[in-house]
């Protein structure tokens, strides 16, 4: 057992180590680097701000389809939205009949001022667009065949994937969709890009929810997108 005298020096030497200038440096570290990861969460989030749009629900553009393949696919797809930037890669010769058609309607400024009219977040995450009526009905006066199916299994859609949305087989128009957390759907969706670019401004919107508190219906975050480029 310890003496009172060597009882009082041992606790001497641990409140001096304690209180030396190494361990209150390392705890001030600590406690910036706490700080600086905060502020980047913050930050990251507060980045993601959307402007005003004037866009609508409104009658398609009329828009002529392609009537052969180009000599060169289009090698991205950049939505400019009033959120900011989301550029979707897109899958090249696995899809070449899809890439296509959505590279001719943004050409002919089918997308331009059009509301992403649905957001779902439960089972399904995504965020659906490309309806000029925001109704989820619209679409060109054209359809076409069904590309680059998935396997039926689990998260075959998986965050960052980018499909198109139909009405049955061989109905794909001009709406689709950007998945922003891994999915499970039937292998029904042709599969045509890749979100490489904006992924977290899809997020955002989800985060912000569905208007009336749902899990399925218009954005809470009014999304449209303002105009397309395309480059081969």
């Amino acid at each position: 057992m310890f003496r009172r005298a060597q009882f009082t020096a041992v606790v001497a030497i641990v409140i001096a180590a304690l209180l030396s200038p190494t361990a209150i440096a390392s705890s001030h570290v600590n406690l910036k680097v706490t700080k600086i990861t905060k502020i980047a969460k913050v930050a990251k989030v507060e980045s993601i701000k959307c402007k005003a749009t004037k866009a609508s629900g409104h009658q398609p553009k009329k828009v002529a389809p392609a009537e052969k393949l180009p000599k060169r696919l289009a090698r991205t797809i950049s939505f400019e939205t009033n959120c900011g930037k989301i550029v979707v890669t897109t899958v090249g010769a696995k899809a070449p009949i899809t890439i296509t058609q959505i590279a001719t309607l943004a050409r002919g400024g089918f997308f331009d001022n059009t509301l992403c009219h649905r957001l779902t977040t439960k089972g399904l995450y995504v965020l659906q667009c490309g309806d000029p009526t925001a109704t989820g009905s619209g679409g060109p006066n054209f359809t076409y065949p069904d590309e680059n199916l998935p396997a039926a299994e689990q998260n075959n859609y998986p965050a960052g994937t980018v499909a198109m949305a139909n009405s049955g087989a061989g109905t794909n128009g001009s709406q689709f969709f950007l998945v922003f957390a891994d999915t499970t759907l039937g292998p029904n969706y042709t599969i045509w890009g890749t979100i490489t670019q904006g992924l977290e401004i899809v997020r955002a919107i989800a985060k912000a929810g569905v208007k009336g508190g749902g899990a399925d219906g218009p954005p809470n975050q009014t999304i449209s997108i303002n105009r397309v480029t395309v480059t081969n």
